[in-house]
C-alpha cells in the first residue's frame, strides 16, 4: 500500500513538470509569433481622424555623392510678430547630389541667396518660435530654391535645405 502511494505521488510530480514545460513552450511560441508580426508589419496606417498630408514633391533619385554647400554668410533679418519683432539669424547649407550639381549651385550662389532671403523675410516671428513653423519655413525655402534652380538650369539641383544655425532674439 505504501508503495502504491509513492507511485501515485511520483506520477503527479511528473505531470506537473510536463504541464510547466508545455506552458513554457506555448508562451515562447506565442511571444515569438507576436515579435514576428510586430517587427515584420508593413507601414503604419494613420489613426482614425488623423490628418495625413500628401508628399509635397518626390525626392530626386539619389544618384551621386551627397555634398553640402554652405551659404557664404548667415541670413540676418527682422521677423515681425504680434507682440514684438525679433531679430533672426539662420545659417544654411544646401544638400546636392553629384559634383555637377555642386558646380551649378556654386555658380548661382547669389541667386540662391536672394531666393532664401525672400522666403526668410516673409516669415513671422510667432511662427518661427514653434518647431512646426521652422519646418514649414524650411520646406518653403526648399520649394523656392528648387523652383529658382529649375528656371535657370532646367533641373532641380538641391535635394535639401538644412538649417545649421538658428538664433532668434
Amino acid at each position: 500500500m505504501a508503495d502504491e502511494e509513492l507511485t501515485i505521488e511520483e506520477g503527479g510530480k511528473k505531470s506537473k513538470k510536463l504541464l510547466i514545460i508545455i506552458i513554457a513552450v506555448v508562451v515562447l511560441l506565442g511571444g515569438g509569433a507576436g515579435a514576428y508580426f510586430f517587427l515584420m508589419a508593413g507601414p503604419e496606417q494613420p489613426e482614425l481622424g488623423e490628418v495625413v498630408e500628401p508628399a509635397a514633391e518626390a525626392a530626386p533619385p539619389s544618384t551621386g555623392t551627397a555634398l553640402y554647400i554652405a551659404m557664404p554668410r548667415p541670413f540676418t533679418f527682422n521677423a515681425p510678430g504680434v507682440s514684438r519683432s525679433r531679430l533672426v539669424e539662420i545659417k544654411v547649407q544646401l544638400m546636392v547630389r553629384g559634383f555637377e550639381n555642386e558646380e551649378e549651385i556654386k555658380k548661382h550662389i547669389p541667386l540662391v541667396e536672394g531666393a532664401l532671403l525672400k522666403v526668410f523675410s516673409s516669415s513671422n516671428a510667432d511662427d518661427l518660435v514653434t518647431e512646426a513653423g521652422k519646418a514649414a519655413l524650411k520646406q518653403q525655402a526648399l520649394r523656392d530654391v528648387k523652383a529658382t534652380m529649375k528656371n535657370i538650369t532646367g533641373k532641380e539641383v538641391v535635394e535639401q535645405v538644412l538649417f545649421t544655425g538658428f538664433v532668434m532674439q
